[in-house]
């Protein structure tokens, strides 16, 4: 128990009660969502809930039985009650801050952007914050000021109602014409799924940047604490993966980065492929140039690149671990592949076959 994380949970329940309703097809909300993927992060010590409980009767026993303590913001006349809630908040989750050495983790359920403030605050004060908000009400300003953000719809227990399905107009048919039949388009058809490689171009950059800043090795933990903290609303279970270790062992399998034994079971190294892919990029470049070069002549890095994709349309720097075709190019010269020198002249970089 001494190494789990303490935890204080804070639900703005305004915000979240009426966010659900408004974007759930008025679907109550569920708290026992939450309280699972929390327990799954630590051990919750503090639960407190803010509202007007007069407008929510049914919420606030569903709230008890799972031990949230229920803080009452009455309404007043001439007085803004949201604004009360929102203060009592703040200032209750600052004092727990000073008074509660031992709470490591403050979760703060809202997607206001008025608290953004707080969320710096405690993150001033060396807490960990993570935030929980329907997706569609919350502000675009609230997740990348956390350490973690949960959007609501995607935890595991939600059930989240299906898009209802738009019909497409139908053209006015002409009079020798039968009228067609009307499109159905759902919004799951239109919204194209998370792209597994676009993923993997982050993770391979944010290994090279952990490998080039730190001259020890990058464990899984490491790694997903940085993409967390690049995006505070990654998640691995939005590409379809369980675990960030089912993740990592299918780029693994796809020669996009190497595992190797840890310091911790379960936790394994995570490093870059030092050959294969890379020197086949290589190979490739030097086979572009030689083509592209007349005579002993030199080829422009601009536009290079696109014929590097004519010849391999797969072609990707940024999966090879490199943050520019630059810095991929000044690689392949080191290594030997092709001669790299700026040109005054030309205001550019040429390249030459490397000579034997």
């Amino acid at each position: 128990m001494d190494h789990e994380d303490r935890i204080a949970l804070f639900l703005d329940y305004e915000n979240l009660a009426l966010g659900v309703r408004d974007h759930h097809g008025g679907r109550p909300f569920d708290f026992r969502p939450i309280a699972d993927a929390l327990a799954e992060r630590g051990r919750v010590v503090v639960r407190r809930a803010y509202a007007d409980w007069s407008y929510f009767d049914e919420d606030r026993r569903m709230l008890t039985r799972s031990h949230v303590e229920l803080i009452e913001i009455p309404q007043r006349m001439g007085a803004s009650r949201k604004n009360a809630a929102d203060i009592k908040m703040a200032v209750d989750a600052v004092e727990l801050a000073f008074e509660r050495g031992y709470i490591s983790t403050f979760v703060i359920c809202t997607g206001d952007s008025d608290f953004t403030p707080l969320v710096h605050k405690l993150r001033e004060l060396n807490k960990r914050v993570i935030g929980v908000g329907v997706e569609k009400s919350t502000s675009a300003l609230l997740p990348p000021a956390c350490d973690e953000f949960l959007y609501y719809d995607r935890l595991e227990g939600v059930d989240v109602p299906p898009p209802a399905a738009r019909r497409s107009r139908p053209a006015r048919p002409s009079p020798a014409e039968p009228a067609p039949e009307p499109v159905v388009v759902t919004a799951a058809e239109e919204e194209s799924a998370r792209d597994v490689d676009t993923l993997a171009v982050q993770l391979v950059q944010t290994v090279a940047g952990m490998q080039g800043s730190s001259s020890g090795d990058v464990t899984a933990s490491a790694l997903k604490r940085a993409l967390l903290r690049k995006d505070p609303t990654f998640s691995e279970s939005d590409y379809g993966f369980r675990t960030f270790g089912e993740l990592l062992r299918h780029l693994a399998a796809h020669s996009v980065v190497e595992l190797a034994a840890g310091p911790a079971k379960g936790d394994p190294e995570v490093s870059l492929p030092e050959q294969g892919d890379r020197e086949v990029a290589f190979g490739l470049l030097r086979s572009v140039v030689v083509d592209l070069a007349a005579d002993g002549g030199a080829v422009a890095l601009s536009g290079l690149k696109d014929q590097l994709r004519r010849a391999r349309p797969d072609f990707s720097e940024k999966k090879l671990g490199y943050r520019s075709f630059l810095q991929f190019c000044k690689a392949a010269a080191t290594g030997g592949a092709v001669e790299l020198r700026w040109s005054p002249d030309d205001g550019d970089y040429l390249l030459t076959p490397q000579t034997p």
